[in-house]
């Protein structure tokens, strides 16, 4: 997200309207993830804004402002700083997302700046086991609909969005009304992320999509994610991630070196009152183990871990390439997907 290239144009524009800089404060949309450090926020902000304006993570564990429940019976618990503002801003990055078919938009709001109590339920199966909570898919989407519901409950006055080419730069803006400026950027987005695909494949290979998203095996389901729909059942995922800061949290990592069987943990999280936290992670790890085996390439993780995480170690894409096809039928078809999650697969029909 480039924040440090669209924050300095939106807050000198608050201040000329008379806003005082000790009036304003950044909110860092953490959802359940950790606290940001010095390091990571003078990389995401730079040094003029760390230094000038005051900055705060939001802590989902935190205390909250209640502001009801949504249609769907989902409590609704938001950062206090935001509700309370007289002026709320919201930034973010639109490309594909495994649940909620695209980033940004309503995203920095639920899960961003919500509570344990919100988010579990919207990160909950009622939801993700939707086939239509994935990646490219707005429309019917009842992760992004109960997202949408909860942004609308909190009100946002100016939503900026952006979306990135390969190296990173920004090369669309969309700003406005929360929606509909998110809804201009999906549209924008969707040329340059779908790739048309003509039959599906016995093996692909792909990637965790590099840095930041191939930090850790958490985020490296992603990119498993995308390749759903171009392989076919039975068929074999390659997957180069560096995970340098190995398998993710606490939990998460707790979590998924206690599954062995993807059904059987299908099955626990839709029990009544089960919650850990993470599980969605692994659930949708689960759902491509049910359709295919995973081959994962990394130097972040030792192999003897790799093997608790459900997936297959290996030494390098080539070798995993071999295994696959000794496993498979002479003729085996491959495709390659080198950009990982940032990649949208669609049937040549649709393309």
């Amino acid at each position: 997200m480039p924040n440090r290239v669209i924050l300095p144009p939106i807050l000198e524009v608050v201040q000329e309207s008379g806003i005082s800089r000790e009036a304003i404060t950044i909110l860092i949309a953490t959802g359940l993830h950790r606290p940001s450090s010095e390091q990571e926020r003078l990389q995401m902000l730079g040094p003029d804004i760390v230094s000038d304006y005051q900055i705060v993570d939001h802590r989902a564990t935190g205390s909250m402002a209640f502001l009801g429940h949504t249609r769907r019976a989902t409590p609704v618990f938001v950062n206090p700083l935001f509700v309370k503002a007289d002026l709320k801003i919201t930034t973010g990055l639109i490309e594909p997302h495994f649940m909620a078919g695209y980033s940004g938009g309503r995203k920095a709001i639920c899960p961003g700046i919500c509570g344990l109590e919100t988010i579990k339920v919207q990160h909950g199966p009622r939801f993700l086991e939707s086939p239509r909570s994935t990646e490219g898919i707005l429309s019917g989407n009842p992760f992004h609909r109960e997202a949408l519901e909860i942004a609308r409950m909190v009100g946002v006055d100016f939503s900026l969005n952006v979306s990135v080419d390969q190296r990173g730069r920004p090369n669309g803006v969309f700003a406005g009304e929360l929606d509909k400026a998110h809804q201009a950027g999906v549209r924008f987005v969707e040329k340059q992320v779908k790739v048309p695909w003509v039959e599906p494949v016995d093996i692909v290979v792909t990637s965790g999509g590099g840095y930041p998203l191939d930090l850790t095996f958490y985020q490296t389901i992603k990119g498993m994610s995308t390749a759903l729909p171009v392989i076919k059942k039975g068929g074999a995922i390659i997957i180069a991630s560096e995970c340098a800061e190995g398998i993710g949290g606490a939990e998460f990592t707790q979590l998924i070196e206690q599954t062995e069987n993807p059904d059987e943990f299908l099955q626990r999280i839709c029990q009544p009152g089960y919650f850990v936290k993470d599980q969605w992670q692994v659930e949708k790890l689960c759902h491509v183990l049910k359709k295919a085996r995973v081959f994962l390439y990394s130097e972040g993780i030792p192999r003897c871990r790799v093997r608790k995480l459900m997936v297959e170690p290996t030494t390098s894409v080539e070798e995993a390439v071999e295994q696959a096809l000794e496993q498979s039928c002479q003729e085996a078809k491959i495709a390659a997907i080198p950009e990982g999650p940032y990649v949208l697969p669609v049937p040549q029909s649709q393309g």
